[in-house]
């Protein structure tokens, strides 16, 4: 069986990702949670992992790191991965890589906290371009695939790439726009991220860095964490 590592569910976006493909898909596999912060369990796991950082899946011998690598072995091993028709494989394919090295401006100004409610101090022109092609790219997959998901009827990868976006919306109170917010909302109600989300909520455990960079982002209204 798989065993995933995974960060903080509260604040590891990159970790979300395989986590909800998994789950969602259906493909068995085992959790191992790594808070941030907690040394005598990352040394272990530094050993393990050759980038040190989380996700990395484990399959007997053979390790996979980074999200894009773990869906495309993934893919080698179980259908569904990503969309069955060839146009829309290739869209997907396109759209996750580009969520996987773009959007710069919404990370660094959006911190993944699934738990806060945060009014932005500023909300620079960038920031508003990289939510205008956010925008651009989902309701390109909605229409041309016919949705409910991009590549068409199914969840697959390149919405398990996007899934935290869509926390990164409920947090900062961000709309795309109907079509967009729709899809959001369809993304956040699945199962898997049901269950996700309310993990993060229980979480008690701070990273102090990624505290710093949501107080430094904005004014928290909502901490809906446990304490």
């Amino acid at each position: 069986m798989y065993e995933l590592f995974i960060a903080n569910k509260n604040y590891s976006s990159w970790s979300l990702r395989p986590w909800a493909l998994l789950s969602e898909l259906g493909i068995p596999f085992t959790e191992t949670l790594l808070f941030f912060g907690d040394e005598a369990a990352w040394g272990p796991f530094r050993r393990l992992s050759p980038s040190g950082k989380v996700p990395c899946l484990r399959d007997g011998a053979t390790v996979v790191w980074d999200s894009l690598a773990i869906a495309e072995y993934l893919a080698e091993r179980h259908t569904g991965v990503w969309p069955a028709d060839a146009a829309a494989r290739a869209w997907a394919r396109s759209a996750a890589a580009e969520m996987h090295s773009g959007f710069g401006v919404l990370r660094q100004r959006g911190s993944m906290s699934v738990g806060v409610r945060v009014r932005l101090h500023e909300r620079p022109a960038a920031l508003d371009q990289d939510l205008a092609r956010l925008t651009a790219l989902w309701e390109q997959g909605l229409q041309r695939f016919g949705g409910p998901f991009l590549g068409g009827p199914a969840f697959t990868a390149v919405d398990a790439f996007y899934a935290p976006v869509t926390f990164r919306l409920s947090t900062y109170g961000l709309s795309l726009g109907e079509a967009a917010d729709a899809y959001a909302a369809r993304l956040r109600a699945l199962p898997s991220m049901l269950a996700w989300y309310t993990a993060a909520l229980a979480e008690r455990a701070r990273d102090v860095h990624h505290e710093v960079e949501i107080e430094a982002a904005g004014e928290c209204l909502a901490d809906l964490r446990a304490t």
